[in-house]
């Protein structure tokens, strides 16, 4: 039990740290990219991206996100709600 709580913080700040960082990109305006562009900002893998988008577009209701085409990587395209 102790192992998903210490697990579960650290999964939580990343998904929050992602929505922060879509919802200040998206401010102005759509936001179209691919997790492998902005891992480095956001300090995850792109496989960690990935996964938390396929979350936030079902649980963010302040952000719009769909999955927008597919070339070598998802590409994905985000607005404010």
């Amino acid at each position: 039990m102790s192992m998903s709580t210490t697990a579960q913080p650290s999964t939580e700040s990343k998904e929050h740290r992602l929505k922060r960082y879509l919802r200040d990109r998206a401010e102005d305006g759509e936001l179209y990219f691919k997790g492998k562009f902005i891992a480095d900002e956001v300090g995850m893998s792109p496989k960690e991206i990935g996964a938390l988008m396929v979350k936030l577009s079902e649980s963010a209701t302040e952000l719009e996100i769909e999955k927008w085409s597919y070339t070598s990587a998802t590409t994905w395209r985000v607005e404010s709600a």
